[in-house]
């Protein structure tokens, strides 16, 4: 058997292959490092944002908690804050606490025959409510003649309590005028009022009205 032949390798070989061999373990070992880092900072993204959404979650959820899109500016009106409570019935109901005519009138928007109605020429101090729902509406002292045959007035007794629609019946534009509260077809207006006043008129029927006469101590 022929002997074994060690090969010899120069100090200076083993040296540069121990340093090669220390800066492959150096450099794994700091990839390796930098790759959990990496790790640790997207798990406390995660975290945050978790943490956050969570306690929007809970500033929604919380009872009486405003957002700062719904608080409003000091000098501005809130929205809705005028806003009336709606009254809502079904025909059968209306038909239980109205007369034929004040149904036909307020629920269907039909119009008594002029001067019929029981306001038209009335001339005693109160005010006239909303048949239906008993809404304040019209003021006998904003009640003028305007010889049309219907209840006449040149304002309502506030703004909000009636509302205003386009009515285009009859072949012709009109502006009809409801309850705020309920929608009863109340009458319509017209730009044809007292100068002196508003230069409006607003032409009511009788029956869609219910007169409150003015108690003698308030008028004291």
């Amino acid at each position: 058997m022929a002997p074994c032949k060690f090969r010899k390798f120069a100090p200076q070989s083993i040296e540069r292959r121990v340093s090669i061999v220390a800066l492959i373990v150096l450099t794994t070992a700091f990839t390796g490092c930098q790759q959990q880092a990496d790790v640790a900072k997207r798990e406390d993204v995660v975290d945050t944002t978790t943490a956050v959404n969570a306690e929007d979650s809970k500033t929604e959820e919380r009872p009486g908690t405003m957002r700062e899109s719904d608080k409003s500016e000091p000098g501005k009106s809130e929205p809705g804050k005028n806003q009336l409570a709606k009254v809502v019935k079904t025909d059968e109901e209306w038909r239980q606490i109205l007369t034929a005519e004040q149904f036909k009138i307020t629920r269907r928007k039909g119009t008594e025959r002029a001067g019929s109605g029981e306001y038209a020429v009335h001339k005693n101090e109160g005010t006239y409510n909303c048949v239906c729902c008993g809404l304040e509406l019209f003021a006998s002292q904003h009640k003028f003649d305007s010889g049309t045959g219907w209840p006449s007035f040149d304002r309502p007794v506030r703004k909000e309590h009636v509302a205003e629609e386009e009515d285009r019946s009859l072949f012709r534009t009109r502006v009809e005028v409801l309850c705020n509260r309920c929608d009863a077809h109340l009458g319509h207006v017209f730009n044809d009022g007292p100068t002196e006043t508003t230069g409006m008129r607003y032409c009511i029927n009788s029956a869609a009205l219910k007169f409150d006469e003015a108690d003698e101590t308030e008028e004291e």
